[in-house]
């Protein structure tokens, strides 16, 4: 973005782009991108009528504290249930639970020099979308050159999701201890691991993801030990940081049980969401969350049989293994993105109710944008940066101008 338009404006303008820091421009970049989707808030409050889920024309702190936004701020107001409410049928009620604590109770922190938990939100939320911006172009240029990892975090500054930096939701923190972690396994710096999973692990799930990218890439570095050695210390710290990604993952179920006395409260706080997409008691399986989504939206929404749902799904499944495993662009970002790719998507797949929320839920691969970006044509990136800008409208219009049917939820 950036690069193209100082290419127009003179070899001078490029010149000087090209000597600034890198974070720098990734400063510059990630201040516009985010002025952009301020814009589109404000657009689509402005947009927002009587059949909208916000009322006529929503304050901007109406925007940050909507959907899961309200569920922190409980959090750092009222902390966690002891008793987990109940539903008149007796069943478990949707609660706190479902929600880590780092990130309300460090939104809530930073707010009190405002008085307003939406402050603090929004600052955390910002911030951290800047640095794991500056984080994700470090880690792509490890595999990258310079132009197509700062087209990275251009497609990641003003992707389709880009709203999140910008409201009270974890995303943006835990794509920051995300990409660090990615970095220090590139890096071979696994020490700080021992920190950045905890970190992970109580912003935001998806830490067990990376416990099983951890074992893919304990195997990998196996057996790839004759073209880089693999020393005692590296083999201990890779086991035991997968060990530990495994007890923090788990561990918010065991502190959930002890606290309320119930040994399968975080489950059930997690599965009574799921209670407003089928009938009947859910119970958690393995897949079983994108078995029946898949027969909800292929049967009951859309009309068609659930058989082409699971053949479309086993297509996609499919695709995106050949996709990881031989597209050149992808295979250009190095083994580590890919096995963290493949690790994440199996787990959503394991333990997923699939909904509109998908799209939030795919956050996480966003290093996969560098083989986006690897593709030398202006065009090409200028047309990408055009989709993403549409998309983000898209999102920021239907789930916080509207959000009133099913497929407008965050």
């Amino acid at each position: 973005m950036a690069d193209s338009a100082l290419s127009a404006a003179g070899p001078g303008a490029a010149r000087r782009w090209q000597q600034l820091p890198a974070v720098a421009r990734v400063a510059l970049i990630y201040v516009v991108a985010r002025v952009v989707t301020a814009l589109f808030f404000l657009l689509a409050a402005q947009l927002s009528g009587v059949d909208s889920r916000f009322g006529v024309a929503p304050s901007i702190a109406d925007l940050v504290l909507a959907w899961d936004s309200r569920w922190y701020w409980i959090v750092a107001e009222t902390g966690y249930p002891a008793d987990l409410p109940l539903t008149e049928s007796g069943a478990i009620a949707e609660n706190q639970w479902a929600f880590m604590p780092i990130y309300p109770y460090l939104a809530k922190l930073v707010s009190l020099p405002f008085g307003q938990w939406a402050v603090g939100a929004f600052l955390v939320s910002i911030t951290a979308g800047f640095a794991a911006s500056y984080v994700l172009y470090l880690l792509m240029r490890e595999k990258l050159a310079a132009p197509a990892a700062m087209w990275s975090v251009v497609f990641f500054a003003c992707g389709p999701l880009a709203g999140l930096f910008q409201i009270g939701y974890a995303e943006s923190l835990f794509l920051l201890w995300l990409f660090l972690s990615l970095l220090c396994i590139v890096r071979r710096h696994y020490a700080w691991l021992f920190l950045l999973i905890p970190l992970m692990g109580y912003t935001r799930p998806g830490v067990l993801a990376f416990a099983l990218f951890l074992a893919l890439f304990g195997i990998w570095r196996w057996f790839q030990r004759h073209r880089e050695p693999m020393k005692p210390v590296e083999v201990v710290h890779i086991v035991a940081l997968g060990l530990w990604a495994v007890i923090i993952g788990f561990s918010w179920q065991v502190i959930a049980g002890v606290v309320t006395g119930d040994a399968g409260a975080y489950l059930s706080t997690e599965l009574a969401w799921r209670r407003n997409w089928i009938a009947g008691d859910a119970a958690f399986a393995p897949f079983d969350g994108f078995l029946a989504a898949t027969s909800f939206w292929f049967g009951s929404m859309w009309g068609l049989s659930a058989e082409i749902g699971y053949v479309v799904l086993g297509l996609g499944v499919a695709a995106i293994a050949v996709a990881l495993s031989i597209v050149p662009a992808v295979k250009k970002l190095g083994v580590e993105i890919r096995l963290w790719s493949a690790s994440y998507l199996v787990y959503l797949l394991l333990v997923f109710f699939p909904q509109s929320s998908i799209f939030r839920l795919l956050v996480p691969l966003s290093p996969m944008w560098g083989a986006i970006a690897a593709p030398r044509s202006t065009p090409w990136r200028l047309s990408v940066l055009v989709a993403c800008l549409l998309g983000q409208w898209w999102w920021i219009y239907n789930m916080f101008g509207l959000g009133n049917t099913v497929w407008q939820i965050p």
